[in-house]
């Protein structure tokens, strides 16, 4: 289980291609940045843990260069740390980083370890994703912009709606909270969000993952199109002119030029298992998952639940929604029967309107630009303000209104 899941609005830029060294005092320490290390926001890193603290690292790396990083334990005063890191700044190579583990709460010894040229000082016991974030903001330039968050929308079988669900989110996300937004088609061979935002562009993701070794910031800004006030689309082509054979890492480049170009990136991931699909899930800062309320849905749902909170154990948990419920005549398992089941609440019910949602894909429109105050509508709003932190402003705000409506009300009747 996490020690601190990140919190919705907390965004943790991935670590680039480095390597850190840890040096331990205490067991607990090394079997946490051992987990650590398999977090998906290190997958590029290369980590190395080993015990003896300070004196330790002094001498690994008297006849050794220093990696990016090293990480070291004192847990108490006996340690000699200002020793040790004097004896450390003599061998160390330039530009290496150093963090240190304390298990003494000390200003002064703080101060003395941040003259010596320490990066970040932590307190034990320090929480996975609060160590994580100390080795990104390692390297996030001073006064860069935030890194965009990737919000994986996946089907939990096929013809669940999930493609219709990340549309919509995205232009939600974008239209409602004024948010620069991105919606890219992971599907190449049979993507819909061209159809969907009636947008029929030239090039698209395929001229991106085909060719990795051309994309930069200026070929992305030529392959996205604009679909609406702070929406952009990558498109797919939907052509099956070739076979679509991917490598694990095909979407890495391209993921990592998104998260610095927009704030939001919405990934409507394709009903396929393969490598790349699974690393994609496994590596998108937040997940939502579209069922039917079918068995075969919940099923599936209960083992992607499973995997995800394995490979994610410093994550909050991915959102669930039951989507096309109540279709006439058919036997359905009900939403609160399938939450039980799962042991998780679901984000949210969409019901099933096909007039609504059929006059909105053939005429390349979202549902809110079609009937605004639909319940469908409605729930994408809610959607939106939860995937992008913002439900919790919004309760806020309107815990602070009831009061003031109440009195109003009580004025009037008066």
């Amino acid at each position: 289980m996490p020690d601190t899941p990140e919190a919705p609005e907390r965004i943790i830029a991935p670590v680039p291609r480095i390597t850190i060294q840890a040096f331990c005092e205490a067991p607990e320490t090394a079997a946490m940045i051992e987990g650590v290390a398999s977090d998906r926001r290190l997958q590029k890193a290369h980590v190395k843990v080993q015990m003896g603290g300070g004196a330790a690292a002094v001498e690994a790396y008297r006849h050794a260069p220093t990696p990016n990083v090293i990480l070291i334990e004192f847990v108490a005063l006996k340690s000699r740390p200002l020793e040790c890191l004097d004896q450390l700044a003599e061998v160390c190579d330039e530009g290496t980083k150093v963090l240190v583990i304390g298990h003494v709460n000390d200003v002064l010894l703080y101060r003395q370890f941040i003259q010596r040229g320490v990066s970040e000082y932590l307190m034990a016991p320090v929480a996975a994703v609060d160590l994580i974030a100390a080795v990104s903001d390692l390297f996030t330039a001073p006064g860069a912009k935030p890194v965009g968050r990737t919000i994986a929308v996946y089907g939990a079988r096929g013809g669940s709606g999930s493609s219709t669900v990340a549309h919509n989110l995205a232009w939600t996300v974008a239209r409602e909270h004024g948010t620069a937004t991105v919606i890219a088609d992971l599907d190449i061979a049979f993507g819909t969000a061209s159809l969907n935002f009636n947008q029929d562009p030239p090039q698209g993701i395929a001229e991106a993952v085909f060719a990795p070794e051309r994309l930069d910031s200026n070929l992305l800004d030529r392959l996205l199109s604009k679909c609406a006030d702070n929406l952009a689309l990558l498109s797919a082509p939907a052509t099956l002119d070739r076979t679509v054979d991917l490598t694990e890492p095909a979407f890495d480049a391209l993921i990592d030029l998104l998260r610095l170009a927009v704030p939001c990136i919405v990934l409507d991931v394709p009903h396929h298992w393969s490598a790349w699909s699974r690393r994609v899930l496994i590596g998108a800062d937040e997940i939502l998952i579209v069922a039917s309320p079918d068995l075969a849905s919940l099923r599936n749902v209960k083992n992607l639940l499973a995997l995800l909170q394995q490979q994610r154990p410093n994550d909050a948990q991915a959102r669930v929604l039951l989507n096309g419920v109540g279709v006439p005549k058919r036997p359905e398992i009900a939403a609160a029967e399938f939450a039980k089941a799962l042991d998780v609440p679901l984000q949210a019910v969409i019901p099933f309107e096909p007039a609504l949602f059929g006059t909105a894909a053939n005429n390349g429109q979202m549902i809110a630009e079609v009937q605004a105050g639909a319940k469908p509508a409605e729930i994408f709003s809610e959607l939106a303000a939860a995937v992008t932190g913002r439900a919790e402003i919004r309760r806020a705000r309107a815990n602070l209104l009831e009061p003031l409506l109440a009195r109003l009300t009580r004025k009037k009747a008066s």
